[in-house]
Order: structure tokens, then C-alpha cells, then sequence
């Protein structure tokens, strides 16, 4: 089963992308990334963003439909990974690179450290505070680079980078979404 995302803002407002129905994915709803993406409307142009478990490309697409210089999707999903592809030539987004991989698989590789990261991991799985760690200890991170962090509300954030700042954070339904500032 296919589903649609529609992109809320930029060059490609209101453009559809195809989701598909796979377990674990659940797209960033629109009024939550209306909220980020206005949280980041002064850092987003011109940036390097990381969208780690990228499932419907949604915060991808959205920030490079508003000025991302470069944008790096991680999936580990073929299929995700394929319907992420054709989102992208649909959509002439040369900016966008897809990565097949795991996270971790990537981020022990050569860090090019970026200005803005997405976290969306799957729910229950200890995978929010481990992101960040190695996103922070292997210098994925460029000073000052800003992190959204989407988690089911009843995760307790314990264990995140001591210089990680918390500039905003809200709910939505099930979800807690916040916004970091990396202070360097």
C-alpha cells in the first residue's frame, strides 16, 4: 500500500511523496514540521543536513524543498530506499543523496560533520540517545549545529552530549519533538 506526504513549504510546496506502508515508518506530520522548519527557517538555506532513518524522506525533502545546500538520507530499508530514490528524480532533487545503510554502519565511517541532523528513529528501540552519542563522539557535528530529536513521549531523555543545548521542545499526539543546539 502506497500512502502520500505533501511537502509544506519551499520550492516544491505542495508536491506530493509517495510513502510506502512499512512497519516502524510514520511520517513527520505536517504541523509538526511546519513547527521545525519555522524553529529553522534562518539555518536551513544553504546547510548540510544529515536525515538519519530517513523512512518517508519527509524532513529531507522539506529541507531541501526550503534552500539545503546538501542533504544525505540514511535508510537500511530497500524498499524505503527505493521509493526515497524516485521521490527524489521525481522531484529533480540533486541535492539529495540516498545512503542504504544502517546508521551506525555510517556514522563510523569518515565524519564530513554537518550543519543540521534529523533523528526519527523507531520508537522502543534505544536508538534516540545512541544517535546522538555517536553523532557527537565521532564528529558527525559542526559547531553550533542544531539536532531535532523526535521520540515517543514516554522516553526519558537521560544520556544526551552534556554541551547539547535544548532551544525548544513540544508534543504532538504520541510524539515529543525538540529542537538541540550543539554549543561549541
Amino acid at each position: 500500500m502506497q500512502n502520500k506526504v505533501r511537502i509544506i513549504g519551499g520550492d516544491w510546496r505542495s508536491r506530493h511523496l509517495h510513502v510506502i506502508d512499512a512497519p516502524g515508518l510514520r511520517p513527520t506530520p505536517a504541523r509538526v514540521r511546519e513547527t521545525l522548519f519555522n524553529w529553522l527557517q534562518y539555518d536551513i538555506v544553504g546547510s548540510r543536513c544529515l536525515d538519519c532513518y530517513a523512512g518517508s524522506g519527509a524532513l529531507g525533502f522539506e529541507a531541501a524543498s526550503r534552500g539545503a545546500a546538501a542533504v544525505v538520507q540514511l535508510d537500511n530499508n530497500p524498499l524505503v530506499c527505493r521509493t526515497l530514490k524516485s521521490n527524489a528524480n521525481a522531484l529533480g532533487a540533486t541535492q539529495i543523496k540516498l545512503i542504504q545503510t544502517d546508521v551506525f554502519r555510517y556514522l563510523v565511517g569518515d565524519a564530513e560533520p554537518f550543519d543540521i541532523v534529523f533523528l526519527d528513529p523507531p520508537f522502543a528501540k534505544g536508538l534516540a540517545e545512541l544517535s546522538c552519542q555517536w553523532l557527537e563522539d565521532k564528529s558527525w557535528l559542526k559547531p553550533n549545529a542544531k539536532i531535532y530529536l523526535e521520540t515517543e513521549n514516554a522516553l526519558i531523555l537521560t544520556d544526551l552530549p552534556e554541551h547539547w543545548q535544548l532551544l525548544k521542545q513540544k508534543k504532538a499526539g504520541e510524539v515529543t519533538y525538540r529542537l538541540y543546539q550543539r554549543q561549541f
